[in-house]
């Protein structure tokens, strides 16, 4: 095989590789995380802002838990294919003087397969009753996110 044959199977053989990561990472649509939660990101701006709904897989035994609003940013996704992202979720609760928020912390990826997952770090902060108390109020996890189809 002469070099420029060897180099145009070596260039297209990259390329199919390379393939998939084209795909660009769009937080628009519905989500269901690997706890069982659910997330919809119906408005997506020019500016990268969303808005949308979340409601915890807990939420399915507990009818105290409403469906919330979220709100946040995703980097411009034209910028780069597997972009990071930011929102909240200010939690509904039915009947209760609790505050709660949690803040999602991530960045979407495209794999080989074209499938979107969204990975996070997640912090939980309920209101505490005085300062003595505060130690007990955040609570930290992850979560990871696959696109509902």
């Amino acid at each position: 095989m002469g070099s420029g044959a060897f180099t145009l199977v070596l260039t297209l053989a990259l390329a199919a590789r390379v393939a998939p990561a084209e795909r660009k990472c769009l937080l628009s649509g519905s989500w269901r995380s690997d706890t069982g939660c659910r997330m919809v990101v119906s408005i997506l701006g020019e500016d990268g802002s969303f808005s949308g709904s979340y409601l915890p897989g807990s939420a399915a035994s507990n009818p105290e838990i409403l469906t919330s609003p979220l709100e946040g940013f995703q980097q411009d996704a034209g910028l780069v294919q597997q972009p990071t992202f930011s929102f909240t979720v200010r939690w509904r609760l039915r009947d209760s003087e609790t505050a709660r928020t949690t803040a999602f912390l991530g960045q979407c990826y495209v794999g080989t397969n074209g499938e979107e997952t969204l990975h996070a770090l997640w912090l939980l902060r309920e209101a505490a009753d005085s300062p003595a108390e505060d130690w007990k109020a955040t609570r930290i996890g992850t979560s990871t996110f696959t696109r509902i189809k």
